[in-house]
């Protein structure tokens, strides 16, 4: 076969080099994620690398159609509609890193959709965030960013009661069903699993950072270092999920990315830091006067507000998203902003205003964070075309100061209809991506709706 440009800038070159540094390696995941987040793709053999990154890799377009479960979605029109026909993936530039701890040796590489003629495939997820960021670049502006991950580490075997418990430390065996929020002590039960965990993520070129014991009995958080490019951020977080859950695997637990898994506990949120740089690299939120916001800083925040309701489903996907969201529980219940707030769903991080920044706060660690980067993007850039004031600041409990905020929908049914009915996150996500994500979450909405669960049995099975 004819060796083809590959569209997404990748060079067989790469692939030469890294085969030739890492002659241990026998096999490579290669990753794309769909609308849900989840990693797709194929292990290929070594001998088959060079060849990917020659010619790409045909996959049936169907494979960004997929509801949660892995089902055809037709009303995405990625299936029958164009005959499940092939399109081809390529590599990612920069992406091709070795796996740790893998037996047989492992590598992975990212990759994205095009079509056969090499026209990006517009219900990629990354490509959706690509779009907002060459616009963003167009305007002469560069976002930076980063997310922070937060998560469960939980026992492989439910409780008596048929819930999750926490994992017990794999240091020794000890448990603990205490909110060890900010404990050290707490930590050191999972070191030899962080530890695995902080090399996985050297060996991916991820800077993985702070560690921390969050409000719930198992819940954990680790953060990110922040990047210029908002793209390799939104990669960081997806790479770093694959690796905390192949990790915690290996140790004998399970790492849980739910909203939440626990309902007397705060849930997990990926919040999303993000700043917008000029040309020249000086962030353009700085406050050009001494005690005085930056319009632009406002302008942002006043997007971001306007529209939180709309994309709402981008920031809380699933039915068990929406149970994140309560009073005094550190997850947002309406768009509010405020300096060093941790109740409001837009934060002005105290400390350097050299490195001013918005702390997006909404989104759940089971969101895409392509698709949530690209919808933040989105309402930035919507705010500072019209110029948006975003009205007081939340100096208080923003739980409790929500009279004058725009509303936001109160469950999953109201998310998917005002998402599906918006304008605004059509021209966020491209039509192709918002048709893609509505029908999957309206066929997810439909398999959860006409479920018989337990809790249904436990109300009425005899009481009705």
């Amino acid at each position: 076969m004819t060796d083809r440009i590959s569209p997404s800038g990748s060079t067989p070159a790469e692939a030469e080099a890294f085969l030739a540094a890492h002659p241990e390696i026998e096999a490579f995941d290669i990753v794309l994620h769909d609308s849900n987040g989840i990693g797709r793709g194929k292990i290929i053999r070594r001998h088959e690398l060079l060849s990917f990154f020659n010619n790409g890799r045909h996959l049936p377009i169907s494979i960004l159609g997929l509801d949660i479960c892995g089902e055809d979605v037709h009303e995405t029109g990625l299936i029958w509609d164009q005959g499940d026909g092939d399109l081809r993936a390529w590599p990612i530039p920069g992406t091709l890193v070795p796996l740790h701890a893998t037996q047989p040796p492992r590598g992975e590489v990212l990759m994205s959709l095009y079509d056969l003629d090499g026209n990006p495939m517009t219900s990629d997820p990354r490509h959706a965030l690509q779009r907002q960021v060459d616009a963003m670049a167009a305007e002469g502006l560069h976002p930076a960013g980063a997310f922070e991950l937060e998560f469960f580490l939980l026992a492989n075997d439910r409780g008596p009661d048929g819930k999750v418990q926490p994992a017990r430390d794999v240091l020794d065996g000890r448990g603990s069903h205490k909110t060890e929020v900010y404990s050290v002590d707490h930590l050191h039960g999972m070191l030899p699993l962080f530890s695995d965990i902080y090399a996985a993520a050297d060996k991916a070129g991820i800077k993985a950072e702070t560690m921390i014991s969050e409000y719930a009995p198992g819940q954990y958080e680790l953060t990110l270092h922040y990047r210029t490019d908002v793209m390799q951020a939104a990669d960081d977080l997806m790479r770093l999920k694959r690796i905390v859950r192949l990790q915690a695997r290996q140790h004998g637990v399970t790492a849980c990315f739910m909203a939440k898994p626990v309902e007397k506990y705060a849930g997990s949120g990926m919040h999303f830091h993000v700043s917008l740089l000029d040309a020249a690299g000086r962030n353009v939120f700085v406050e050009e006067r001494e005690g005085q916001w930056n319009p632009t800083l406002l302008h942002a925040l006043g997007g971001l507000r306007a529209t939180m309701g709309e994309s709402m489903l981008i920031f809380a996907p699933h039915a068990n998203s929406w149970r994140r969201f309560a009073a005094q529980s550190y997850a947002p219940v309406s768009p509010t902003w405020g300096v060093n707030n941790r109740s409001v769903a837009l934060r002005i991080p105290a400390g350097d205003i050299k490195a001013r920044r918005i702390e997006h706060r909404p989104a759940g660690v089971d969101a895409n964070p392509y698709l949530v980067a690209a919808t933040v993007l989105a309402g930035i850039r919507h705010g500072l075309r019209n110029r948006i004031d975003p009205g007081p600041e939340t100096t208080g409990n923003g739980y409790a100061d929500a009279q004058d905020a725009p509303p936001i929908p109160v469950d999953w049914r109201q998310a998917i209809e005002a998402a599906t009915a918006s304008a605004f996150l059509k021209e966020a996500l491209g039509a192709d991506m918002h048709r893609t994500f509505t029908a999957i979450k309206a066929a997810e909405y439909a398999r959860v709706s006409r479920t018989v669960s337990e809790v249904d049995f436990d109300l009425y099975l005899h009481t009705v």
